[in-house]
Order: C-alpha cells, then sequence, then structure tokens
C-alpha cells in the first residue's frame, strides 16, 4: 500500500505561479513511475505530467507545455509540479498519483493504469 498526500494548491493571479507537492509513503517509492492528473469541475480527469522512476523521462500535456514540470526526489519520497504563467483553465482540483513499475523506464498518460491515488489539492487561478 501506498499513501499520496499533495499540498501546494490555492488561489494564484493569472500568470502567477504555485508548486505542488506529493508524498509518498509506504512502499519504496523509487519504484514507482508518477503522475499528476487535473479534474475542473464538470469534466473528466486528464493527465498533466508524468515521469519515470528515476526522474529520466517525462511526458506533458500539450496544454501544459513549457509552463509546468515535474520533477521527483526518492531520497525525499516526494514529486513535485511546478507551474508557472498560470491561466484561468488550469483551475481544477490536481492529484497525484503512483503506478508500480520495479525499474521499467515507461511513464504513463491513463488514469486507469496507476494503482494509488491522492486526495487532491484545490488550484484556482483568477483573471
Amino acid at each position: 500500500q501506498v499513501q499520496l498526500v499533495e499540498s501546494g494548491g490555492g488561489l494564484v493571479q493569472a500568470g502567477g505561479s504555485l508548486r505542488l507537492s506529493c508524498a509518498a509513503s509506504g512502499r519504496t517509492f523509487s519504484n514507482y513511475a508518477m503522475g499528476w492528473f487535473r479534474q475542473a469541475p464538470g469534466k473528466e480527469r486528464e493527465f498533466v505530467a508524468g515521469i519515470s522512476w528515476n526522474g529520466g523521462n517525462t511526458v506533458y500535456a500539450d496544454a501544459v507545455k513549457g509552463r509546468f514540470t515535474i520533477s521527483r526526489d526518492n531520497a525525499k519520497n516526494t514529486v513535485l509540479l511546478q507551474m508557472n504563467s498560470l491561466k484561468p483553465e488550469d483551475t481544477a482540483v490536481y492529484y497525484c498519483a503512483g503506478k508500480y513499475v520495479g525499474f521499467s523506464m515507461g511513464v504513463y498518460v491513463h488514469q486507469r493504469t496507476y494503482d494509488y491515488w491522492g486526495q487532491g489539492t484545490q488550484v484556482t487561478v483568477s483573471s
């Protein structure tokens, strides 16, 4: 079992920045690929960014490329999402997710492939 806890959400003006953090506990964090997803009101949850177990591979949704950066620190069991140049359409609940991969270098974009989820953190971007 892996527990994931997100933090760092809040209210920010358009053009501003936020850094989300996901703290993991339980199993060996470095055996997990990680991802960030988001769900806006009235919309389905969507992929934002993903990272391989060692940080060597990353994938981003087109909507956030060049503005968001995913990273991880396996020594601290954390994965981060740095969000810059935020837009009102980035407003959503952001979720951290983990998928057991052993030492596979894969990055996963489909939410149904993930094994564990956090409770989410609200990000609101005002115009």
